[in-house]
Parts: C-alpha cells; sequence; structure tokens
C-alpha cells in the first residue's frame, strides 16, 4: 500500500457567486521514503495540492488515503493528531517564534505531542545537532541568517520524528549557496533518515534534487516523471 494515496481529487472555492476551480481529477500514489517535487507557475494550485496533502484542508470531492487512513473523513482534531504525529512542515518565510531560542522553536512540537520537558529539551539538541547548528540553539531568529532559520525550520519538522516532511518553497528566501545548503540537507534527510520528502517548488533547478518530478498546470497534473538525480 502506498504512503499517500489520492484518487480523483477536486478542490473548489466560492466566489461571488460561483465555484472558482483550483483542482481537477488529481490522482497519484506516493511510496514511503520518496523524494517528490510539486512543480507548477504561481496559480497552478500546486500549495492548494500541498495543502491537501499535508491535512492543512480538505478536497472538495475525491478520497485521500494516508498511510491507510482515509482523510476526508477525519474530524479536525484528529487531522491535528495526524499533522502531529505524522507530518513536519516547512515553510519559505521560516515561521519561527520572535524572541524565543532556536532550541525553544524547535521544542514547540513536542509541547503540542505532551512530551515532558527534559525529554523535550534532547530532542531538540539533538535536531539542532543534525542540521549543524549545536552552536546557535540559544539565539533568536533575529541573530541567525535566513539559512540557519531554515534550518531551525527543518529541525523542528523532524524532532518529533515524522516521517513525512512538506516543504512549500523552502528556498524562496535564500541565496544560491544558501539553497544548494538547504537542498543538500533535504536530500540527506531523505537518504539516511529515510523521511519522505514532498517539496513545492517553481524553480526547475531546485526540482532536480527530487528523485520524482510531478507538474502542476491549471489544476491538473501534467506530467509526473522520474528524475535521475
Amino acid at each position: 500500500m502506498a504512503l499517500i494515496e489520492l484518487k480523483n481529487i477536486y478542490k473548489s472555492y466560492p466566489l461571488d457567486g460561483f465555484n472558482l476551480q483550483i483542482l481537477k481529477k488529481i490522482s497519484l500514489e506516493i511510496e514511503n521514503g520518496e523524494f517528490v517535487a510539486i512543480m507548477g507557475p504561481s496559480g497552478s494550485g500546486k500549495s492548494t495540492l500541498m495543502n491537501i496533502l499535508g491535512c492543512l484542508d480538505k478536497p472538495t470531492s475525491g478520497h485521500y488515503v494516508l498511510d491507510g487512513r482515509n482523510v476526508e473523513k477525519l474530524s479536525s482534531d484528529e487531522l491535528a493528531e495526524i499533522r502531529n504525529q505524522k507530518i513536519g512542515f516547512v515553510f519559505q518565510g521560516f515561521n519561527l517564534l520572535a524572541r524565543t531560542t532556536a532550541l525553544e522553536n524547535v521544542a514547540l512540537p513536542m509541547v503540542y505531542a505532551n512530551v515532558v520537558a527534559e525529554e523535550r529539551e534532547k530532542r531538540a539538541r539533538e535536531a539542532l545537532r543534525q542540521v549543524g547548528l549545536e552552536r546557535r540553539m540559544y539565539h533568536q531568529p533575529n541573530q541567525l541568517s535566513g539559512g540557519q532559520q531554515q534550518r531551525v525550520a527543518i529541525a523542528r519538522a523532524v524532532v518529533n520524528n515524522a516521517p513525512i516532511i512538506f516543504a512549500d518553497e523552502p528556498t524562496g528566501n535564500l541565496d544560491t549557496k544558501m539553497s544548494v545548503e538547504i537542498m543538500d540537507l533535504f536530500t540527506r534527510l531523505n537518504r539516511e533518515l529515510k523521511r519522505t520528502i514532498i517539496l513545492v517548488t517553481h524553480e526547475e533547478d531546485i526540482a532536480r534534487y527530487a528523485g520524482r518530478i510531478i507538474k502542476i498546470v491549471d489544476g491538473e497534473i501534467f506530467s509526473d516523471e522520474r528524475n535521475e538525480r
């Protein structure tokens, strides 16, 4: 059984008396341990698709099975539980809490998972070590470079041992050198730690880090191809 399975997914939003169709006829499977890039121009529906895959939104119609569970039938509380246990998110804007140390930012998801304080600190330290920030644990976001802030965000995404990492334009605010470092880190998480990575990007050179590239055009899958990394 695939880790992720979408069947005939549609997504629309009401707008000025009619339904604006964002996604149409989306069907795909993603296996455990894959590194997948979802590409498309602005307005293509790629971020909407990621929100559905990440259990942040539900499809208007169609079926979504995540690790054997039928997502569209779950309650808000059940979806929140899945996000906390199975999914880590990395965003273009980092989404770190200001005036809060890197260590505290990374430990935050474990607060919601009811992990005891001593264990939270231990795991947060290890996650920061894995992304090369063991010497920046007590720095606040405004004391870190953009690349370092994104490393903190990645540490926060993996600290709960979530098997799936969603990254929405994770290099969008970074220069070329930092972008390469961040993508090398995602590659290591995929190859060495066997995390499933689902990356949304509009950049061809970033998408080429993935082993599979899915292109979305006008809300539909235009192509789905394997990529020799």
